[in-house]
Protein backbone atom coordinates (compact mmCIF):
# COMPACT_ATOMS: atom_id res chain seq x y z
CA UNK A 1 0.00 0.00 0.00
CA UNK A 2 1.40 3.39 -0.96
CA UNK A 3 2.09 6.18 1.51
CA UNK A 4 -0.69 8.08 -0.23
CA UNK A 5 -3.35 5.60 0.89
CA UNK A 6 -1.78 5.31 4.33
CA UNK A 7 -3.25 8.77 4.89
CA UNK A 8 -6.80 7.41 4.48
CA UNK A 9 -9.01 6.11 7.24
CA UNK A 10 -8.43 2.38 7.87
CA UNK A 11 -12.19 1.77 7.70
CA UNK A 12 -12.34 3.23 4.21
CA UNK A 13 -9.30 1.28 3.01
CA UNK A 14 -11.06 -1.91 4.15
CA UNK A 15 -14.47 -0.95 2.74
CA UNK A 16 -16.14 -3.42 0.38
CA UNK A 17 -18.17 -1.76 -2.35
CA UNK A 18 -21.89 -2.48 -2.57
CA UNK A 19 -22.78 -4.68 -5.56
CA UNK A 20 -25.78 -3.24 -7.33
CA UNK A 21 -28.05 -5.07 -9.78
CA UNK A 22 -26.44 -5.35 -13.19
CA UNK A 23 -27.85 -4.58 -16.63
CA UNK A 24 -27.38 -6.25 -20.00
CA UNK A 25 -28.67 -5.01 -23.33
CA UNK A 26 -31.63 -6.98 -24.64
CA UNK A 27 -32.48 -8.65 -21.32
CA UNK A 28 -35.55 -7.90 -19.22
CA UNK A 29 -34.65 -6.34 -15.88
CA UNK A 30 -36.31 -8.27 -13.09
CA UNK A 31 -33.30 -7.98 -10.79
CA UNK A 32 -33.57 -4.45 -9.33
CA UNK A 33 -37.14 -4.28 -7.94
CA UNK A 34 -38.09 -1.53 -10.39
CA UNK A 35 -41.65 -0.79 -11.48
CA UNK A 36 -42.33 -1.95 -15.08
CA UNK A 37 -44.22 1.23 -16.12
CA UNK A 38 -43.05 4.83 -16.45
CA UNK A 39 -44.15 7.30 -13.80
CA UNK A 40 -47.76 8.48 -14.16
CA UNK A 41 -46.57 12.06 -14.57
CA UNK A 42 -44.36 11.17 -17.54
CA UNK A 43 -40.64 10.74 -17.90
CA UNK A 44 -39.78 7.85 -20.17
CA UNK A 45 -37.21 5.53 -18.71
CA UNK A 46 -37.22 7.12 -15.26
CA UNK A 47 -38.78 3.99 -13.75
CA UNK A 48 -35.36 2.39 -14.27
CA UNK A 49 -32.31 3.10 -12.14
CA UNK A 50 -29.52 4.99 -13.91
CA UNK A 51 -26.14 3.35 -14.38
CA UNK A 52 -24.60 2.40 -11.07
CA UNK A 53 -21.44 4.22 -12.15
CA UNK A 54 -21.91 6.54 -15.17
CA UNK A 55 -19.01 5.31 -17.29
CA UNK A 56 -20.00 7.15 -20.46
CA UNK A 57 -20.17 10.54 -18.78
CA UNK A 58 -17.01 9.77 -16.81
CA UNK A 59 -15.22 9.07 -20.10
CA UNK A 60 -16.46 12.32 -21.63
CA UNK A 61 -15.36 14.32 -18.60
CA UNK A 62 -11.97 12.60 -18.69
CA UNK A 63 -11.56 13.51 -22.36
CA UNK A 64 -12.59 17.10 -21.64
CA UNK A 65 -10.00 17.41 -18.85
CA UNK A 66 -7.32 15.52 -20.80
CA UNK A 67 -7.13 12.60 -18.37
CA UNK A 68 -7.69 8.86 -18.34
CA UNK A 69 -11.10 7.72 -17.00
CA UNK A 70 -9.52 6.01 -14.00
CA UNK A 71 -8.45 9.44 -12.78
CA UNK A 72 -12.00 10.85 -12.70
CA UNK A 73 -14.74 10.32 -10.13
CA UNK A 74 -18.13 11.78 -11.02
CA UNK A 75 -19.75 13.56 -8.06
CA UNK A 76 -22.95 15.46 -7.34
CA UNK A 77 -21.34 18.85 -7.64
CA UNK A 78 -17.88 19.59 -6.28
CA UNK A 79 -19.38 19.96 -2.79
CA UNK A 80 -20.05 16.22 -2.87
CA UNK A 81 -16.35 15.67 -3.55
CA UNK A 82 -15.42 17.74 -0.49
CA UNK A 83 -17.62 15.52 1.65
CA UNK A 84 -16.10 12.35 0.14
CA UNK A 85 -12.59 13.52 0.91
CA UNK A 86 -13.47 14.33 4.52
CA UNK A 87 -15.11 10.95 5.01
CA UNK A 88 -12.28 9.15 3.28
CA UNK A 89 -9.32 10.72 5.05
CA UNK A 90 -10.36 12.26 8.37
CA UNK A 91 -11.09 10.26 11.52
CA UNK A 92 -13.65 11.93 13.75
CA UNK A 93 -12.07 13.55 16.77
CA UNK A 94 -8.52 12.81 15.62
CA UNK A 95 -7.67 14.36 12.24
CA UNK A 96 -7.86 17.88 10.88
CA UNK A 97 -8.15 19.84 7.68
CA UNK A 98 -6.38 23.11 6.95
CA UNK A 99 -8.15 26.02 5.25
CA UNK A 100 -7.11 29.54 4.27
CA UNK A 101 -9.91 32.00 5.04
CA UNK A 102 -11.58 33.94 3.70
CA UNK A 103 -12.60 31.02 1.49
CA UNK A 104 -15.48 28.71 0.58
CA UNK A 105 -17.47 27.97 3.73
CA UNK A 106 -18.41 24.37 2.90
CA UNK A 107 -14.94 23.07 3.76
CA UNK A 108 -15.63 23.85 7.40
CA UNK A 109 -19.23 22.61 7.26
CA UNK A 110 -18.25 19.16 6.00
CA UNK A 111 -15.38 18.99 8.50
CA UNK A 112 -17.80 19.78 11.32
CA UNK A 113 -20.20 17.09 10.10
CA UNK A 114 -17.36 14.55 9.99
CA UNK A 115 -16.06 15.58 13.41
CA UNK A 116 -12.71 16.69 12.00
CA UNK A 117 -10.86 19.68 13.40
CA UNK A 118 -10.31 22.77 11.28
CA UNK A 119 -7.08 24.77 11.46
CA UNK A 120 -6.95 28.16 9.79
CA UNK A 121 -3.98 29.80 8.10
CA UNK A 122 -5.56 33.06 6.89
CA UNK A 123 -4.81 34.68 3.57
CA UNK A 124 -2.78 37.88 3.81
CA UNK A 125 -5.07 40.72 2.78
CA UNK A 126 -2.27 43.30 2.60
CA UNK A 127 -0.64 41.12 -0.09
CA UNK A 128 -3.79 40.73 -2.18
CA UNK A 129 -5.13 37.78 -0.16
CA UNK A 130 -1.95 35.80 -0.76
CA UNK A 131 -1.20 32.41 0.79
CA UNK A 132 1.16 32.20 3.73
CA UNK A 133 3.10 29.21 2.40
CA UNK A 134 5.72 29.07 5.17
CA UNK A 135 2.99 28.98 7.82
CA UNK A 136 1.15 26.22 5.96
CA UNK A 137 4.24 24.05 5.61
CA UNK A 138 5.80 24.68 9.02
CA UNK A 139 2.51 24.26 10.85
CA UNK A 140 1.60 20.92 9.25
CA UNK A 141 0.86 18.25 11.88
CA UNK A 142 0.80 14.46 11.85
CA UNK A 143 -3.00 14.70 12.13
CA UNK A 144 -3.28 17.17 9.23
CA UNK A 145 -4.73 15.28 6.27
CA UNK A 146 -6.23 17.72 3.77
CA UNK A 147 -5.27 21.23 2.67
CA UNK A 148 -8.15 22.92 0.84
CA UNK A 149 -7.16 25.68 -1.59
CA UNK A 150 -9.86 27.35 -3.68
CA UNK A 151 -8.24 28.75 -6.82
CA UNK A 152 -9.59 31.13 -8.05
CA UNK A 153 -10.65 31.71 -4.48
CA UNK A 154 -14.23 32.30 -3.44
CA UNK A 155 -14.92 35.08 -2.43
CA UNK A 156 -11.67 36.97 -3.14
CA UNK A 157 -11.35 36.03 -6.83
CA UNK A 158 -7.55 35.62 -6.93
CA UNK A 159 -5.76 32.48 -8.10
CA UNK A 160 -2.98 30.69 -6.25
CA UNK A 161 0.24 31.03 -8.32
CA UNK A 162 1.30 27.77 -9.94
CA UNK A 163 4.72 27.91 -8.30
CA UNK A 164 3.11 28.02 -4.85
CA UNK A 165 0.88 25.06 -5.63
CA UNK A 166 3.95 23.11 -6.72
CA UNK A 167 5.81 24.14 -3.57
CA UNK A 168 2.99 23.03 -1.28
CA UNK A 169 2.44 19.69 -3.06
CA UNK A 170 6.15 18.90 -2.86
CA UNK A 171 6.45 19.95 0.78
CA UNK A 172 3.44 17.86 1.84
CA UNK A 173 4.25 14.75 -0.21
CA UNK A 174 3.56 11.69 1.93
CA UNK A 175 2.13 13.92 4.68
CA UNK A 176 -1.18 15.17 3.29
CA UNK A 177 -3.33 15.83 0.24
CA UNK A 178 -3.48 19.23 -1.43
CA UNK A 179 -7.05 19.73 -2.64
CA UNK A 180 -7.28 22.42 -5.33
CA UNK A 181 -10.87 23.53 -5.79
CA UNK A 182 -11.03 24.72 -9.39
CA UNK A 183 -14.73 25.57 -9.53
CA UNK A 184 -13.94 28.88 -11.28
CA UNK A 185 -10.79 27.93 -13.19
CA UNK A 186 -12.46 28.22 -16.62
CA UNK A 187 -12.56 32.01 -16.10
CA UNK A 188 -8.85 32.24 -15.19
CA UNK A 189 -5.90 33.11 -17.39
CA UNK A 190 -4.52 29.55 -17.21
CA UNK A 191 -5.38 26.13 -15.82
CA UNK A 192 -2.68 24.13 -14.00
CA UNK A 193 -4.84 21.01 -13.49
CA UNK A 194 -3.01 18.60 -15.79
CA UNK A 195 0.48 19.72 -14.83
CA UNK A 196 -0.31 19.36 -11.13
CA UNK A 197 -1.76 15.88 -11.57
CA UNK A 198 1.21 14.77 -13.64
CA UNK A 199 3.84 16.11 -11.25
CA UNK A 200 2.35 15.24 -7.85
CA UNK A 201 0.59 12.13 -6.55
CA UNK A 202 -0.81 13.96 -3.49
CA UNK A 203 -2.87 16.53 -5.38
CA UNK A 204 -6.65 16.34 -5.88
CA UNK A 205 -8.42 18.77 -8.20
CA UNK A 206 -12.14 19.49 -7.92
CA UNK A 207 -14.09 20.63 -10.97
CA UNK A 208 -17.74 21.41 -11.59
CA UNK A 209 -20.19 22.01 -14.42
CA UNK A 210 -22.15 24.44 -12.22
CA UNK A 211 -20.27 27.62 -13.13
CA UNK A 212 -18.88 28.11 -16.64
CA UNK A 213 -21.03 25.32 -18.12
CA UNK A 214 -24.23 26.81 -16.69
CA UNK A 215 -25.43 23.52 -15.20
CA UNK A 216 -25.81 24.44 -11.53
CA UNK A 217 -29.24 22.85 -11.47
CA UNK A 218 -28.06 19.32 -12.26
CA UNK A 219 -25.31 19.14 -9.57
CA UNK A 220 -22.51 17.62 -11.63
CA UNK A 221 -18.89 17.75 -10.54
CA UNK A 222 -15.74 15.71 -10.75
CA UNK A 223 -12.91 14.72 -8.45
CA UNK A 224 -9.65 14.38 -10.37
CA UNK A 225 -6.77 12.46 -8.81
CA UNK A 226 -4.47 9.46 -9.07
CA UNK A 227 -6.29 6.21 -9.80
CA UNK A 228 -5.72 4.80 -6.31
CA UNK A 229 -7.54 7.75 -4.73
CA UNK A 230 -10.45 7.33 -7.15
CA UNK A 231 -10.62 3.61 -6.33
CA UNK A 232 -10.56 4.38 -2.60
CA UNK A 233 -13.35 6.95 -2.67
CA UNK A 234 -15.64 5.38 -5.31
CA UNK A 235 -17.19 2.84 -2.89
CA UNK A 236 -18.07 5.65 -0.47
CA UNK A 237 -20.56 6.98 -3.02
CA UNK A 238 -23.98 5.30 -2.99
CA UNK A 239 -24.97 3.30 -6.09
CA UNK A 240 -27.14 5.03 -8.69
CA UNK A 241 -26.03 8.36 -7.22
CA UNK A 242 -26.32 10.39 -10.42
CA UNK A 243 -29.89 10.79 -11.81
CA UNK A 244 -30.71 10.09 -15.45
CA UNK A 245 -31.86 13.64 -16.43
CA UNK A 246 -28.63 15.07 -15.03
CA UNK A 247 -26.58 12.49 -16.93
CA UNK A 248 -28.30 13.36 -20.18
CA UNK A 249 -27.94 17.13 -19.68
CA UNK A 250 -24.23 16.85 -18.84
CA UNK A 251 -23.54 14.61 -21.84
CA UNK A 252 -25.30 17.01 -24.21
CA UNK A 253 -23.32 19.93 -22.81
CA UNK A 254 -20.00 18.16 -23.30
CA UNK A 255 -20.64 17.56 -26.99
CA UNK A 256 -18.53 19.63 -29.36
CA UNK A 257 -21.24 22.21 -30.13
CA UNK A 258 -21.59 22.85 -26.42
CA UNK A 259 -17.83 23.31 -26.15
CA UNK A 260 -17.82 26.03 -28.81
CA UNK A 261 -20.61 27.88 -27.07
CA UNK A 262 -18.81 27.49 -23.75
CA UNK A 263 -15.74 29.28 -25.08
CA UNK A 264 -17.90 32.11 -26.42
CA UNK A 265 -19.71 32.56 -23.12
CA UNK A 266 -16.48 32.56 -21.12
CA UNK A 267 -15.04 35.23 -23.41
CA UNK A 268 -18.14 37.38 -22.96
CA UNK A 269 -18.13 37.02 -19.17
CA UNK A 270 -14.43 37.76 -18.80
CA UNK A 271 -14.81 40.88 -20.97
CA UNK A 272 -17.79 41.94 -18.86
CA UNK A 273 -15.74 41.30 -15.73
CA UNK A 274 -13.16 43.83 -16.89
CA UNK A 275 -15.81 46.38 -17.87
CA UNK A 276 -17.77 45.98 -14.65
CA UNK A 277 -14.61 46.29 -12.54
CA UNK A 278 -13.58 49.47 -14.36
CA UNK A 279 -16.98 51.11 -13.97
CA UNK A 280 -17.41 50.10 -10.34
CA UNK A 281 -13.99 51.56 -9.54
CA UNK A 282 -15.21 54.95 -10.77
CA UNK A 283 -18.04 55.12 -8.23
CA UNK A 284 -17.51 57.43 -5.27
CA UNK A 285 -19.04 54.79 -2.97
CA UNK A 286 -16.46 52.17 -3.95
CA UNK A 287 -13.17 52.00 -2.06
CA UNK A 288 -11.55 49.18 -3.99
CA UNK A 289 -12.25 46.52 -6.62
CA UNK A 290 -10.04 43.49 -6.03
CA UNK A 291 -8.48 41.73 -9.05
CA UNK A 292 -10.38 38.61 -10.09
CA UNK A 293 -9.89 35.56 -12.29
CA UNK A 294 -13.37 34.22 -11.50
CA UNK A 295 -16.88 35.12 -12.65
CA UNK A 296 -17.33 37.53 -9.75
CA UNK A 297 -15.71 40.57 -8.19
CA UNK A 298 -14.91 41.35 -4.57
CA UNK A 299 -15.74 45.03 -4.13
CA UNK A 300 -15.04 47.15 -1.07
CA UNK A 301 -17.58 49.88 -0.30
CA UNK A 302 -17.45 52.70 2.21
CA UNK A 303 -20.96 51.72 3.32
CA UNK A 304 -21.65 48.14 2.20
CA UNK A 305 -25.11 47.97 3.76
CA UNK A 306 -26.21 51.02 1.80
CA UNK A 307 -24.83 49.48 -1.41
CA UNK A 308 -26.75 46.24 -0.80
CA UNK A 309 -29.95 48.23 -0.27
CA UNK A 310 -29.36 50.34 -3.39
CA UNK A 311 -28.78 47.27 -5.54
CA UNK A 312 -31.88 45.58 -4.16
CA UNK A 313 -33.97 48.69 -4.79
CA UNK A 314 -32.81 48.51 -8.38
CA UNK A 315 -33.82 44.84 -8.66
CA UNK A 316 -30.41 43.23 -8.10
CA UNK A 317 -29.11 40.92 -5.35
CA UNK A 318 -25.46 40.95 -4.34
CA UNK A 319 -23.70 38.96 -1.61
CA UNK A 320 -22.70 40.76 1.59
CA UNK A 321 -19.44 39.51 3.13
CA UNK A 322 -18.75 42.64 5.16
CA UNK A 323 -19.23 40.90 8.52
CA UNK A 324 -16.73 38.15 7.71
CA UNK A 325 -13.19 38.32 9.13
CA UNK A 326 -10.76 40.07 6.78
CA UNK A 327 -13.64 41.14 4.51
CA UNK A 328 -14.92 44.27 6.22
CA UNK A 329 -16.67 46.55 3.74
CA UNK A 330 -16.72 43.89 1.02
CA UNK A 331 -19.50 42.65 -1.24
CA UNK A 332 -19.21 39.82 -3.76
CA UNK A 333 -20.80 40.69 -7.09
CA UNK A 334 -21.37 38.01 -9.73
CA UNK A 335 -20.67 39.11 -13.30
CA UNK A 336 -23.88 38.88 -15.29
CA UNK A 337 -24.62 39.68 -18.91
CA UNK A 338 -24.29 43.26 -20.17
CA UNK A 339 -27.89 44.21 -19.35
CA UNK A 340 -27.73 42.77 -15.84
CA UNK A 341 -24.44 44.51 -15.14
CA UNK A 342 -25.83 47.80 -16.45
CA UNK A 343 -28.85 47.46 -14.18
CA UNK A 344 -26.57 47.01 -11.18
CA UNK A 345 -24.42 50.00 -12.15
CA UNK A 346 -27.49 52.18 -12.63
CA UNK A 347 -28.80 51.17 -9.20
CA UNK A 348 -25.52 52.07 -7.50
CA UNK A 349 -25.11 55.35 -9.42
CA UNK A 350 -28.60 56.45 -8.45
CA UNK A 351 -27.55 56.14 -4.82
CA UNK A 352 -24.47 58.39 -5.10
Amino acid sequence: MSNLLDLARPEIRALHAYRAAGTEDGLIRLNANETPWPATGGGDGLNRYPDERPLTLTGRLAAHYGLEPDGVLLTRGSSDAIDLLLRGFCRAGRDEIVICPPTFGMYRVYADIQGAAVREVPLVRDRGFALDCPALINGWQSTSKLLFLCSPNNPTGNRVPDVELDELCAALAGRGLVVVDGAYIEFADSDPTNQLLQRHDNVVVLRTLSKAFGLAGIRCGALLARAEIISLLGPVLPPYAFPTPSLEAAQRCLEQAGGDELATRIAILTAERVRLADELAQLDTVTRVWPSEANFLLVEFGDPGRAVAAARKGGVLVRDFSEEPELDGCLRITVGDADQNNQLLTSLRNDE
